[in-house]
C-alpha cells in the first residue's frame, strides 16, 4: 500500500481501509486478547479497536475533511457532515474470539462506495456505488448474484423488534421455506457479500433501519450495486422507519421469501 494514500476514487479508499483492518484482524488471530464489555452480552476485543484505528488512519490520510462513525470509537467529526464513513472493524467478534474465521471488515461511505474484506480468504468485495466486484490477489471479478444455491442465511442474533409478527426462528421451520430453500445461520454480515457474489440466494435479518448501520451499510451497497433485490422484511424500502433486511439474488427469490414466510 502506498504511504501517500493518494487515492483518486472513494472505492479505493474503502478497499484500502478494509484491507488495513483485515491485516490487523488476521495478524492478531488466535492470540489471547483483552475484552471490553459493551453490555447486553456484547463485547469488543483489542483486535476490534486496533483494526478500527488502522482503517481510520487510511481514511483520515486520504479524506481528511470527511467525518467517520466507528463501531468502537464512535463519531469523528460532525455527524451531519456531507460525507461520512461508516466503519465496522470486525463483524463477528464472538466468532473471532473463539477461533472461528467467519468474520468481516466493513467500510462504507454513506450513500457511496463501500468495501467488505474477508481477512482469511484475502478477498475484498468492492462497489463504487454502481458496479460491484471482488478483488483477490489483485484481480477484479464482477459480482454476479444467483439463487442457484438455494441457500439462505438467517441472522438469529438479538434484538428482535418485529416479534411476534416476525421471528427468524419461525422462518427456519416454515414449510414453504423448507420446501424451497436450505437455511444457514450466520453471525456476520459477510453473508451479504456472499449474496452479491452468488454464493447465497438471500440473507434475512430482523432489526430497525439498517441502511446507515456500520454493520450493514457496506453489504447493502454491494448487494444493490450487484443487482440484488434489497428491502425490509415487510417488503418496504429500507430507510427511516424500516424493518430489518431481506437481500435476495433475484426478484423471484425475494417474492417467495416475502409471500411465503415474511409478509405480516
Amino acid at each position: 500500500m502506498s504511504n501517500s494514500y493518494a487515492y483518486s476514487d472513494d472505492v479505493e479508499v474503502a478497499a484500502a481501509g478494509a484491507r488495513a483492518g483485515a491485516d490487523v484482524v488476521r495478524a492478531l488471530y488466535g492470540r489471547r486478547l483483552d475484552r471490553f464489555d459493551k453490555g447486553a452480552g456484547d463485547f469488543a476485543t483489542a483486535a476490534d479497536v486496533a483494526a478500527e484505528k488502522a482503517i481510520i488512519d487510511v481514511i483520515r490520510a486520504a479524506r481528511p475533511e470527511d467525518s467517520l462513525l466507528g463501531e468502537e470509537g464512535g463519531q469523528h467529526g460532525t455527524a451531519d457532515a456531507a460525507r461520512q464513513w461508516l466503519v465496522d472493524p470486525l463483524c463477528g467478534t464472538l466468532n473471532y474470539a473463539v477461533g472461528n474465521m467467519l468474520v468481516a471488515v466493513n467500510v462504507a461511505l454513506r450513500d457511496g462506495a463501500a468495501a467488505v474484506a474477508d481477512p482469511f480468504s484475502g478477498e475484498v468485495f468492492c462497489t463504487d456505488g454502481t458496479k460491484a466486484w471482488v478483488r483477490h490477489e489483485e484481480v477484479d471479478t464482477p459480482l454476479s448474484p444467483t439463487s442457484a444455491t438455494r441457500l439462505v442465511d438467517v441472522n438469529l442474533d438479538p434484538p428482535f423488534p418485529s416479534a411476534p409478527g416476525f421471528r427468524a426462528v419461525d422462518l427456519l421451520a416454515h414449510p414453504d421455506f423448507v420446501a424451497g430453500f436450505r437455511p444457514r445461520v450466520v453471525s456476520t454480515t459477510l453473508a451479504l457479500a456472499w449474496v452479491a457474489a452468488g454464493r447465497r440466494a438471500a440473507y434475512v435479518t430482523d432489526g430497525g433501519d439498517l441502511s446507515q448501520s456500520v454493520h450493514f451499510a457496506a453489504g447493502i451497497a454491494l448487494c444493490r450495486a450487484a443487482g440484488c433485490v434489497v428491502t425490509g422484511i415487510d417488503g418496504a424500502p429500507i430507510g427511516h422507519g424500516g424493518r430489518g433486511l431481506v437481500a435476495a439474488a433475484d426478484a423471484e427469490t425475494h417474492e417467495r421469501l416475502l409471500s411465503h414466510t415474511l409478509a405480516p
